[in-house]
């Protein structure tokens, strides 16, 4: 297996469709095999959520598997690939929102959560869906899954 650095991450797999509305609707996507080498060259594995509410492009979820699948190669930390992630998204899609959390599984006793929004003032939003204060945003997610 040939092993990686979190800079080969090749963000053209990812492709866009038109959005067929210009209607307000929330995408909902769950990644339950999400995998990646951790900085000790172990596999890492998470559930990823992705709440996506499109402008003029939404998500074709045959190249973001792809994107996903890539993943399994690459060395990286939690914290560096959610961002990389996210950052990949955003150029992309050019979303209204994205928010994107990342349950880890835990290694060694402990588990992780990480979670980016663009609507957090923090990220360069402007704070106008506001579910996520306490953390509501993902309640929702008991429901769809």
């Amino acid at each position: 297996m040939l092993i990686k650095k979190y800079d080969t991450i090749d963000s053209s797999i990812l492709k866009a469709l038109p959005n067929p509305t210009s209607e307000a609707y929330e995408i909902k996507i769950k990644i339950p095999e999400f995998t990646f080498l951790g900085v000790k060259e172990q596999p890492d594995f998470a559930n990823v959520y992705l709440t996506f509410y499109p402008q003029d492009k939404i998500i074709e979820l045959k190249s973001l598997k792809q994107y996903v699948f890539q993943l399994r190669d690459i060395v990286v930390s939690y914290e560096r690939l959610i961002n990389i992630f996210y950052d990949h998204m955003m150029k992309v899609y050019e979303p209204d929102r994205l928010r994107m959390v990342m349950n880890c599984n835990p290694r060694g006793g402990i588990s992780s959560k990480l979670t980016i929004d663009s609507d957090w003032s923090a990220r360069g939003g402007q704070e106008k869906y506001r579910d996520w204060v306490n953390g509501g945003a993902d309640d929702n997610w008991q429901v769809l899954m």
